[in-house]
């Protein structure tokens, strides 16, 4: 087995090695190295390995399940209540909410009256979006604060934790969505098996993650908006993505790539830090020249985020 570097990261954050998350493996090397990009102290970096047996690209050492929550920061974006924010923000935010909400429906029915689950909820904005459509929903997520705000101030089920979850009985939805939220997860496997578990029958399972074969990584490489190591444990392409679903019990109905215009604003400004950027790269910082990159490159089909349809 080659050897993996170590990070060298904020002392508070204990690492661990694993192997393949999708095939056990442990024959692995380097894919890529960065940064932690929200670092308060220390500025350590991280490696992504590539497993040889399969394919797949995944952080280790990563942060271990009882320090990772020292990664993220009380700031945390996806936790955020966007409503609190100023009158620009909110616009851009209402705007957001109203692209996820279109997003969504793409993938689940337009009118609501079904269970649906969203894994990773974050803040609550697509549960809430949901939720007025007359979904009947619940948020799972890994923050308790971000929990206790979804009851306390949107009135919304939820709970704080993981899949598989005591709260949450089989079978009892008709939807699970995965918004951003699977490569976070120590044990995708375990995690998406939990899901086929509380799908009722015909249920559809809806995710979402970061697309590691898209034109935005290939072109910003370390300083790449969807890489956020070390937050981000797996790092998916379109076909390892597909095969652990596979592997979890899943059929794939479809699979696609979605753009975020905001994602590659933000490699941009990360890559003018860093100094490695050109001009073409600086004109990127500018709302109206990502947009114009984010639409070509989903016209291409290598947009910066996957999105897979499944069944069992």
């Amino acid at each position: 087995m080659p050897t993996i570097p170590q990070a060298t990261s904020n002392p508070a954050v204990e690492l661990e090695e694993t192997g393949c998350l999708l095939c056990g493996s442990r024959n692995a090397t380097t894919f890529v190295e960065a940064a932690d990009p929200i670092a308060r102290s220390g500025q350590g970096r991280y490696t992504v390995v590539r497993c040889h047996a399969c394919g797949l690209c995944f952080t280790n050492p990563r942060p271990t399940p009882e320090s990772i929550a020292a990664v993220y920061p009380s700031e945390y974006g996806p936790h955020q209540d966007r409503d609190a924010r100023s009158s620009h923000s909110q616009r851009r935010g209402r705007w957001s909410r109203w692209m996820a909400a279109i997003r969504g429906r793409r993938q689940i029915a337009w009118h609501g009256g079904g269970r649906l689950l969203d894994f990773g909820c974050g803040a609550g904005s697509f549960l809430r979006r949901m939720h007025e459509e007359g979904w009947q929903v619940t948020g799972l997520d890994a923050s308790s604060a971000v929990v206790e705000r979804i009851r306390n101030q949107m009135g919304l089920c939820a709970f704080a934790g993981s899949l598989p979850h005591p709260e949450l009985l089989p079978q009892s939805f008709d939807v699970i969505t995965m918004w951003q939220a699977l490569e976070h997860v120590h044990r995708p496997l375990d995690v998406l098996r939990a899901a086929r578990q509380l799908l009722a029958p015909c249920g559809r399972l809806v995710i979402a993650v970061p697309n590691l074969e898209s034109r935005a990584f290939r072109r910003f490489g370390p300083d790449w908006f969807g890489l956020d190591l070390p937050r981000h444990l797996i790092h998916f392409t379109p076909s390892t993505l597909r095969r652990m679903v596979e592997q979890a019990g899943f059929r794939v109905e479809n699979i696609r790539t979605m753009s975020h215009a905001s994602w590659l604003q933000g490699s941009a400004k990360r890559a003018v830090e860093s100094g490695r950027a050109g001009i073409l790269v600086r004109l990127l910082q500018f709302r109206p020249f990502c947009r114009l990159a984010a639409w070509s490159h989903l016209v291409s089909g290598s947009a910066d985020a996957i999105v897979v349809t499944a069944r069992f």
